[in-house]
């Protein structure tokens, strides 16, 4: 059986945890916690991730997958999670690298620093606060442009795209984003929470 190395409240690793439930794969849960520095010990790091972040998905051969985005890929190959046609598979490309580079740096960051983190706040990440509640509205308004021609956001079925992206927008208003304004977001949401499989972001029973 795969193993996922993760931490729950993570919603990198929650992204990874959707896609095995909505594929029905089993697999086994092993936690962390990273406040604590649980995922940079010698051990993980030399057996795990050398990087010291989760999540890892580890083979039933051993070998380990980093990443929450090269896992979704590989997860979903010949799986209607990933589509056939080049566009549309390159399509999901571009919102899965949106994601990464422009939403989770925002809404993700700012709800760690407010939720999870647990020395306080630096001089330098409260001064960083308004920019990065500025900076995530815009990627969730991005989003919102993107859900207005249909239910997903590649072709008429959920991809790992919407996956990727469903992670940390989902849990923004805990880092202080408010999702009112937003309606294609949330009637996206809604959708997620309808999908056979689906599961919250810090529930541990996988049966």
């Amino acid at each position: 059986m795969i193993t996922l190395h993760d931490f729950l409240p993570s919603g990198n690793g929650y992204k990874c945890r959707l896609i095995l439930r909505f594929l029905g794969r089993p697999f086994t849960l092993v936690e962390y916690d990273v406040t604590k520095g649980e995922t940079r010990t010698p051990e993980f790091l030399a057996n795990l991730n050398p990087n010291g972040r989760i999540p890892v998905l580890e083979l039933e051969d051993g070998r380990c997958l980093s990443e929450s985005g090269a896992i979704l890929n590989f997860l979903a190959q010949d799986t209607p999670y990933l589509p056939d046609d080049a566009w549309a598979r390159a399509k999901v490309l571009q919102w899965m690298f949106f994601e990464q580079y422009t939403l989770e740096p925002t809404i993700a960051v700012r709800r760690y620093w407010l939720t999870e983190q647990e020395t306080p706040l630096t001089e330098v990440q409260q001064a960083q606060l308004p920019t990065k509640l500025e900076q995530g509205h815009a990627a969730l308004a991005v989003l919102e442009r993107g859900l207005a021609a249909g239910p997903w956001l590649v072709g008429d079925q959920p991809t790992i795209a919407d996956i990727a992206l469903y992670g940390y927008t989902h849990v923004a208003p805990e880092g202080g984003y408010d999702l009112d304004s937003y309606p294609n977001v949330m009637a996206w949401i809604g959708r997620f929470r309808d999908l056979p499989g689906y599961v919250p972001i810090t529930q541990r029973d996988f049966a």
